[in-house]
């Protein structure tokens, strides 16, 4: 009785642990480039179970093996879903969309002055009063170069599907667009960024279209985030509703039946 309590708080942990991800998915709807997230679930390891020294068996004074036993379910990987997201008109000069696999490589300057490299979907950039490319958070947008990209601020900006960057009909920079191998070597950083961990291999993108005037919308599903939660409130309350079913029987067991 009292595994099947354990059993049931571990499935109310797992359950609780989706809606969190549900929930910062159904955060980030609207926002720019962003990849949903998805939970998975994994059993604990089965332990084999032995019965020892029952004395009402009198046959089996020796430890009498009863079969294996699951202790209920643990939180597994998290995992994000990069599928494309829908195209946005904007008909902004300064806004990009990435058709394909690929990332902007972007200088990410932290609180304490360091910076670091870090990869985006978010093609929302804009230009400085100097004729730098940055992001809505103020970072700076790299070129094929790895330096940063500088543009005169007064004349028109035209970028192709390559990322190659015009001005007065002449190539000024290039942005530098980023692929990975295997996109499990990628670690979600705040709203829309990615860093890549240990064994992540950064490759050209190849496969990758820019889109001038179009932003690339969170690949959120507003419909089916909100089956989903539903479905885990139903899988929590059940789990919730069996211990206190397993707690009135205790009660019963306990203070009932040792009464007589």
């Amino acid at each position: 009785m009292v595994k099947g309590l354990y059993t049931a708080y571990t499935g109310m942990i797992h359950e609780q642990n989706r809606m969190d991800v549900l929930t910062n998915n159904l955060a980030n709807a609207d926002t720019i480039g962003f990849k949903k997230e998805g939970a998975t679930a994994q059993s604990f390891d089965a332990c084999l179970v032995d019965k020892i020294n029952d004395d009402s068996e009198p046959f089996y004074r020796t430890a009498r093996r009863i079969g294996k036993a699951n202790p209920g379910v643990k939180i597994g990987e998290g995992y994000t879903d990069y599928s494309q997201g829908a195209f946005q008109v904007t008909n902004n000069k300064m806004d990009f969309a990435l058709g394909g696999q690929g990332f902007f490589t972007v200088e990410f300057s932290k609180k304490d002055g360091e910076t670091t490299t870090m990869y985006t979907r978010d093609g929302n950039f804009s230009l400085t009063q100097d004729g730098y490319l940055i992001t809505t958070d103020g970072d700076y947008v790299l070129g094929s170069n790895n330096q940063h990209i500088k543009l005169d601020p007064t004349a028109e900006v035209v970028v192709d599907q390559h990322g190659y960057i015009y001005q007065n009909d002449k190539q000024v920079a290039s942005l530098k667009l980023t692929d990975f191998e295997d996109y499990n070597y990628l670690e979600h950083y705040g709203e829309n960024y990615y860093i890549p961990v240990e064994g992540a291999t950064a490759i050209n993108a190849t496969d990758c279209t820019v889109n001038q005037g179009y932003l690339e919308t969170s690949n959120v599903s507003i419909v089916k985030e909100m089956v989903e939660m539903i479905s885990v409130s139903r899988q929590y309350e059940a789990n919730q509703k069996l211990i206190q079913t397993m707690d009135s029987s205790l009660d019963i067991a306990a203070n009932q039946i040792g009464k007589v």
